[in-house]
């Protein structure tokens, strides 16, 4: 499968080109950055892929797939303009800048019988199928609250469109931390119900969130409690899954985002193992993390399979458009 990989920031360099060279059955065809210093990085690491200058060149070359992972603000117009030119697209998160642009892109797909993949990584992280594995085991026994952070202690504020206070920018916490924890409490308890918000500047001369928390309520009555912040200087629990039985409670993030900054592959000894250190508790005592995958993502795709829907990814910008309306009127929002 001939793939186009559209941007070569640290999207393009560490999540989807390790992942689509190390696949059987894709082909990293071609990289699209106007960068002169990515394109240099790319001629060294994959000197086998074209180097192009925009999208508009993919339209002359012979790809199956695209995988869009440009600015947050290009993501819909970009995904848009692929599914028009009838091929496949992986979108990289969040896939839209408001449900209803995601409901129009999906709509497109599947007109056109074409296959449109919200690329929500952190569904394969360890920690994430372990909690999984624990709630398909029973293990926990009824869970009433699901807590999930995406923490870290950043003062010093950065000259990114991330942190830009341009709301077309898609830059906010909310959109960068917010998206991952949203599907995973997705993917995990299904669309909820309620969306209660707070969402606050909290850094001197911040412009985008930089501090939220979200509590959803699901269907079966599970609470989801998701925290993202840029100025923790405690970091909770990564996890903390509470169950009648039993609760599961993890430190610490995947291993995956670190050794592939690192330059490191899945084809790497180890990969997607937690240190023994790292491993979170059952009942007190330590429990191993499953492995991390994210290998998996693109070898599904490879397979011809969708390996996340569209709708989930729908919801997810249903429930920050719902906690935006919360956090303004200080009241819970159904969905």
């Amino acid at each position: 499968m001939r793939t186009a990989l559209v941007g070569y920031g640290l999207g393009g360099a560490a999540f989807h080109a390790p992942f689509i060279e190390a696949t059987p059955g894709l082909d990293l065809s071609a990289v699209v950055t106007s960068n002169p210093k990515r394109q240099a990085e790319v001629a060294e690491r994959y000197p086998a892929a074209r180097l192009l200058s925009s999208l508009d060149e993919v339209w002359a070359g012979d790809f199956d797939l695209v995988v869009i992972t440009t600015p947050n603000r290009f993501h819909a117009t970009h995904a848009r303009q692929v599914l028009e030119h009838g091929l496949d697209v992986v979108v990289d998160k969040p896939f839209a800048g408001s449900a209803m642009e995601a409901r129009a892109l999906a709509s497109i797909a599947s007109s056109r019988g074409l296959r449109l993949v919200p690329f929500h990584n952190r569904r394969w992280d360890g920690d994430f199928l372990t909690v999984q594995r624990l709630l398909a085991s029973n293990a926990l026994g009824k869970v009433h609250r699901f807590e999930s952070r995406f923490e870290r202690y950043r003062p010093e504020i950065k000259s990114s469109w991330k942190e830009s206070g341009d709301p077309a920018d898609l830059g906010s916490i909310l959109f960068d931390l917010g998206t991952h924890l949203i599907d995973q409490s997705v993917a995990l308890f299904g669309r909820p119900v309620t969306v209660h918000a707070e969402i606050a500047t909290v850094r001197p001369g911040a412009r985008a969130d930089d501090d939220v928390f979200l509590s959803l309520t699901h269907e079966d009555g599970v609470r989801s409690h998701l925290w993202m912040s840029a100025l923790a200087a405690d970091l909770g629990p990564r996890f903390r899954v509470l169950g009648h039985d039993a609760a599961y409670v993890k430190h610490g993030m995947d291993p995956q985002e670190d050794r592939l900054k690192a330059g490191d592959t899945p084809a790497g000894p180890g990969w997607g193992e937690d240190p023994e250190p790292a491993w979170g508790t059952l009942g007190g005592k330590p429990l191993r993390t499953e492995p991390g995958a994210y290998q998996d993502f693109y070898a599904a795709v490879a397979a011809g399979e969708v390996p996340v829907s569209p709708q989930d990814a729908v919801t997810g910008l249903e429930v920050i458009e719902a906690a935006k309306q919360s956090a303004a009127t200080g009241g819970a929002v159904r969905l």
